[in-house]
């Protein structure tokens, strides 16, 4: 080979590996904004009306029921871009009788400070723990939605819930993206993982798990892998037709099977 062509073949190599290099420099640096969109969630302080103080102050919100019994207590994490507080009112139709409970993750809503999977998970646990504190009596249900469903695991792992909800779940994080960008070294790159499939290992309760039927988001595989690594668990699965990754919070029948599961469960 000529040695111009031998240089000119060596420079395009460099320059190959330089450019995936930064690649993989910017995916690193970018991950958690990418992971977590808490901008799209921000509000007044004002508009909260729970709070929770741990290194930072977490802002949130709760329901109580105005009359009866109360039976339970509810807790919702939500999605990497979710608006949590907008589903107040279908909670308080689905669980008319029991407290609830919304934490908006750190970065999120009125919340302070910086997300990532270690201090999500504490401060989950922490809300669990203050929750039960403030209800020593009444059974605990855990909700997660897409992204809160890698929260919700490791806090069933954890504290033990007496039910636990699975919207739109995936197995981990590390295979979630592994599935989009798998020319990546992701397992090196990744920072929070959100090994669902391994907490739920350390889970004895009930689950229910609700997916959509066009989900765009979660790769059918990713769900099919966590139901695989929960064989011999109380497991029910549900797929709602006609509903997609956001669309399927609006459908009746999911806030219908949520209900049925809680009241066989509870």
């Amino acid at each position: 080979m000529p040695s111009k062509l031998l240089k000119l073949l060596l420079w395009l190599i460099a320059l190959c590996v330089a450019l995936y290099l930064c690649i993989c420099g910017y995916m690193f640096a970018q991950q958690r904004n990418m992971i977590f969109q808490g901008g799209l969630t921000q509000l007044p302080q004002e508009q909260t009306n729970f709070s929770l103080q741990r290194d930072v102050l977490l802002r949130g919100w709760q329901w109580h029921p105005a009359e009866g019994k109360v039976r339970g207590v509810v807790l919702y994490f939500g999605g990497n871009a979710e608006n949590i507080e907008h589903h107040l009112p279908l909670l308080t139709q689905t669980f008319p009788h029991s407290d609830i409970y919304m934490l908006a993750y750190r970065g999120y809503g009125a919340s302070e400070g910086q997300p990532s999977e270690p201090l999500l998970t504490q401060d989950a646990v922490a809300l669990f723990d203050e929750v039960r504190h403030l209800h020593p009596q009444q059974p605990i249900t855990v909700i997660g939605r897409s992204l809160g469903t890698g929260v919700a695991s490791a806090v069933a792992e954890l504290r033990q819930p007496d039910q636990l909800v699975l919207i739109t779940p995936f197995d981990s994080m590390l295979n979630t993206v592994r599935g989009m960008y798998g020319w990546l070294p992701v397992k090196l790159l990744l920072r929070d993982p959100f090994d669902s499939a391994a907490h739920l290992q350390g889970y004895s309760g009930p689950i229910l798990v609700l997916r959509a039927s066009h989900d765009d988001t979660v790769a059918p595989a990713r769900t099919d892998a966590l139901l695989a690594s929960l064989k011999g668990k109380a497991v029910e699965v549900l797929t709602l037709p006609h509903t997609g990754h956001s669309s399927i919070l609006r459908a009746p029948a999911l806030w219908d099977a949520v209900a049925r599961f809680a009241n066989s469960a509870g």
